[in-house]
């Protein structure tokens, strides 16, 4: 049993009759899984995704940061080209094995790109471990998950651009604040070296410089995304494995 490319290269011959409902359910945004026995078809079938409605938005929102999103799918040309038109994106890549989901973001990766990969099955682990920034769905499969970077707790693809903007205004963050202790470092010991500077004074401003930063970060628990989780979930929204850079890319 599977896609009727499998089928094709051991052999097994596709009636005309079968092969045209196949067509014709992949027109319909349908993937054609056909079974075989000793060698002849015997049946067909047609799966579907449903695609989750806050797909489109977070598409829309992911392009609205500046990111180019790829729809990089095992599912056949016609059913990938249906869902990419349904959610707004144009760049499409169908009947993509694990090996060639990799390789296309090494390509990418290759031409200076940082790349996130968004994934919850099976066949998403490998690009999800190659991916600069690898996210998995927390109700997917846990190969996704162990493969991940972030895991999203939430079953809503909307989370996925808030967890990209916190992890900008984190950045932004932290590099105000590295600004503002160099600064004023930078500032202060040639003054106190060249006698200019009181102590008390030194003190008082280190103490000030100390409580500005952790103001400064303490302003990112204000932050929430386009749909606030509930308050028992807010603490624990995401969970980063480790650091990587911020992608331009988005699959």
């Amino acid at each position: 049993m599977g896609r009727p490319q499998l089928l094709a290269e051991r052999g097994v011959s596709v009636p005309k009759e079968v092969a045209a409902r196949c067509r014709a359910w992949e027109v319909m945004s349908h993937t054609a899984v056909l079974v075989a026995r000793d060698g002849q078809t015997i049946g067909a079938a047609a799966v579907a995704d449903v695609l989750k409605p806050s797909a489109a938005p977070a598409v829309q929102e992911l392009q609205r940061l500046g990111l180019r999103c790829i729809l990089v799918t095992g599912d056949n040309e016609a059913t990938a080209r249906a869902v990419a038109a349904e959610v707004g994106i144009r760049d499409v890549v169908a009947g993509a094995l694990p090996s060639e989901k990799v390789r296309i973001i090494r390509e990418l990766q290759a031409q200076g790109h940082s790349v996130a990969m968004v994934g919850d099955g099976v066949n998403d682990g490998p690009a999800l471990v190659r991916a600069d920034l690898g996210l998995a769905i927390g109700s997917g499969t846990d190969v996704a998950i162990n493969a991940a970077d972030l895991i999203l707790v939430r079953d809503d693809l909307s989370v996925v651009p808030d967890a990209l903007r916190l992890a900008r205004r984190t950045i932004r963050t932290i590099r105000g604040n590295l600004v503002w202790a160099f600064g004023y470092n930078v500032v202060a010991i040639p003054l106190a070296a060249l006698g200019r500077l009181d102590p008390l004074i030194a003190g008082g401003a280190m103490a000030l410089s100390s409580a500005f930063v952790v103001w400064n970060s303490s302003r990112l628990r204000r932050f929430e995304g386009s749909q606030a989780p509930p308050a028992s979930l807010r603490p624990a929204v995401a969970s980063a494995a480790r650091a990587r850079a911020l992608p331009d890319f988005a699959e």
